[in-house]
């Protein structure tokens, strides 16, 4: 059995990760527009037609942008929770509402999604982990700092899609003012690259086949840099950066 996989797209312009078993297909939130969503699917030969369901990690509009109007015109469920949904800007036909909660797992056909809670500046903001056929698929963006729960789930990945948010230098010297570059550093900010390689180092399983590393800054960070520093101690694993321009391509990840 194979778990299929691609970042659609991933950066603070849209975020959108596809998790597939061949059958049935799940998207980690919906942050670029329906438009833009079906042309990158088609280029990667996927069907929207085989999208199950709709997950939405927290209420920023960068992950929720495209999620009104796909689940509209596929008659796709979106799943949320309660306190996240009050927050978002999302109005959504009640009947496609799921809310999920921390920690119970979410079945869409033979997809086991876990939800699972991290620190962010959001509502109530939650990372996923995708299993299939004993292979597992982590989405962990959008996170402050690397706690237990992260680091916990991580270990159990074949793949992951892992925040490499920013350089540090890079973040000092730039020209963000001073309240936004502490927002980006603070416990519910984002993963500098440093943070992000130290959690793969000391968390990743001995099994792991594919790293993806999502949410770059555009500003402050630099997609060669990082995956030089990622692909120097990976140990075998492919290393790629996805792109907030376009979509990678489809990975196939096998037990």
């Amino acid at each position: 059995m194979s778990i299929y996989i691609t970042s659609l797209n991933s950066g603070s312009n849209g975020n959108c990760y596809y998790i597939s078993d061949g059958t049935v297909a799940v998207l980690i939130d919906a942050g670029i527009s329906c438009r833009e969503t079906e042309r990158r699917m088609i280029r990667l030969g996927l069907s929207m037609h085989r999208v199950k369901a709709i997950f939405i990690s927290h209420e920023h509009t960068d992950h929720t942008r495209g999620a009104e109007v796909l689940s509209r015109k596929y008659h796709i469920p979106v799943y949320i929770t309660d306190t996240t949904y009050k927050n978002s800007r999302l109005n959504l036909d009640p009947m496609v509402v799921k809310p999920f909660k921390t920690g119970i797992p979410v079945n869409i056909g033979k997809l086991c999604v876990n939800p699972f809670s991290k620190r962010h500046d959001a509502s109530e903001p939650h990372s996923f982990t995708i299993s299939s056929c004993g292979i597992t698929v982590g989405v962990f963006t959008d996170i402050g700092t690397a706690c237990e729960q992260v680091a916990y789930h991580l270990n159990s990945c074949h793949a992951a899609f892992l925040e490499s948010n920013y350089d540090e230098e890079m973040l000092e010297r730039g020209r963000y003012p001073i309240y936004l570059k502490r927002r980006i550093r603070s416990m519910e900010g984002h993963l500098s690259n440093d943070q992000a390689l130290e959690l793969f180092l000391n968390h990743r399983a001995h099994f792991m086949k594919l790293l993806v590393l999502s949410h770059l800054s555009a500003e402050n960070n630099n997609p060669q840099l990082v995956h030089e520093l990622f692909s120097r101690q990976a140990n075998g694993i492919k290393i790629v950066v996805a792109s907030r321009h376009e979509e990678t391509e489809l990975f196939c990840v096998e037990e």
